[in-house]
């Protein structure tokens, strides 16, 4: 079952959302907090037809002790399951796993899903990347969604770009529809050069500036949140502000309206 699409937005129009969630808690020590009950309000408060996620944790075995579960204690059913809105589809796959649990990036979709793959990109083990692999069934064209969470250094983000454009090269045919969102760390803004050659632009209104501040989240000065396309042009970006959003992650999301290029 699928959602009919949003009734905010026309209907050639596909609006789509990036998102990093700080695997549902913020704080530290006692003052640790859990948020994925207030981040569940917020993906559905985005409309998006589809949502892009990172940091999304599947289990933790530390947490879920930490915060029992009640009714605003820790979910039963893992994350990305548990953040989708009524109707929605859901592919996750992990990228990191750690002492108590696991982690990784999860597509919510009111369009039907294909099968489901990932790729590992990491460039060294103490960062496990991956790339979330999905064929989105969109007004009867496939659309290929890859989920990403790059990482920490820029030398690293760039072989991570080349490992993305091999991937796109041999998984996602040449004329297909193609969207590449997440969380890029690009905090040096150097990587759409790297993202065109691999035939992919940044979702920004054709004359306006490349920036869409994300990070932080209380006062947000770094673009680190992206959304690349191949054959859509992007119509609208806007990133949800206000306290809310400040608590509930690191991050703000991204939203993007596309239509056909």
């Amino acid at each position: 079952m699928s959602h009919a699409p949003s009734t905010l937005q026309g209907a050639h129009l596909l609006r789509v959302a990036t998102y990093n969630i700080h695997k549902g808690v913020r704080g530290v020590g006692p003052r640790k907090r859990l948020e994925i009950h207030n981040l569940v309000l917020g993906i559905e408060a985005l409309d998006a037809d589809m949502v892009f996620l990172q940091e999304v944790r599947h289990s933790h075995r530390a947490d879920a002790r930490r915060f029992p579960d009640t009714q605003i204690g820790w979910p039963r059913l893992p994350q990305a399951d548990y953040l989708a809105p009524e109707g929605y589809a859901v592919a996750y796959r992990t990228n990191a796993v750690t002492r108590f649990g696991e982690h990784g990036n999860a597509l919510l979709s009111r369009w039907p899903l294909g099968e489901v793959g990932h790729h590992d990109v990491s460039d060294h083990r103490f960062e496990q990347r991956g790339l979330l692999h999905v064929p989105v069934q969109w007004r009867g064209t496939t659309l290929h969604a890859v989920v990403a969470h790059l990482g920490l250094m820029h030398s690293g983000r760039v072989r991570q770009v080349e490992r993305l454009a091999r991937f796109v090269a041999a998984e996602v045919p040449p004329e297909a529809l193609l969207i590449v969102a997440g969380d890029f760390n690009d905090w040096g803004e150097k990587l759409d050069a790297p993202m065109r050659r691999c035939g992919l632009t940044r979702a920004v209104v054709e004359g306006a500036r490349a920036r869409v501040n994300t990070f932080p989240s209380r006062v947000p000065v770094f673009s680190l949140d992206r959304i690349y396309t191949r054959g859509l042009r992007c119509v609208s970006t806007s990133v949800p502000r206000g306290a809310a959003w400040a608590r509930m992650s690191d991050h703000l999301p991204l939203v993007a309206e596309l239509e056909l290029a």
